[in-house]
């Protein structure tokens, strides 16, 4: 509770406008920095493993991955797809977005997303990542988007 003074100088109600431009300055979106942070966390932590299980369990060995190159793939894009869009769809978030207090939501609502979205997002991510250049959007838009955010209506925010 301010004091009387504080509240007979009109210092409280400036706090409450520097706060105000604070809010408004962000929008509540990650930056590039801390979203590239969390999607190496999750390469690391989810899609490594898989890589590992996929060839030398499944397949047997390098050499058998070698071979059955199409089969191998499909399976880890499979079971990482799974994977990933359980975390995105139960709580909106992978390891890696916890791990820097990041969430996925709707770009509208800020709300949980869709099925949709989700899958939608993810598909928007490996064509992102295939083609190298849809990964430098972020650096030329201004909102900080990228492709699969633009494209499936979703945003990665501070879950602070």
């Amino acid at each position: 509770m301010p004091k009387w003074r504080d509240v007979k100088q009109n210092r409280v109600q400036q706090e409450k406008k520097v706060d105000s431009i604070k809010e408004s300055s962000n929008n509540g979106s990650a930056s590039i920095p801390s979203r590239l942070k969390a999607f190496l966390t999750d390469t690391f932590l989810i899609t490594t493993p898989i890589l590992y299980v996929v060839i030398y369990l499944i397949m047997g060995s390098g050499a058998e991955f070698a071979q059955n190159r199409a089969m191998g793939w499909g399976i880890i894009f499979a079971v990482h797809a799974t994977v990933i869009l359980i975390f995105w769809l139960k709580n909106g978030q992978t390891p890696g977005l916890r791990a820097y207090e990041l969430r996925l939501v709707d770009n509208i609502t800020k709300q949980r997303v869709s099925v949709i979205q989700v899958i939608v997002r993810y598909i928007a991510t490996l064509f992102a990542v295939i083609s190298i250049f849809l990964l430098f959007i972020p650096f030329f838009n201004k909102d900080k988007k990228s492709f699969q955010d633009i494209f499936s209506n979703t945003i990665i925010i501070n879950d602070k």
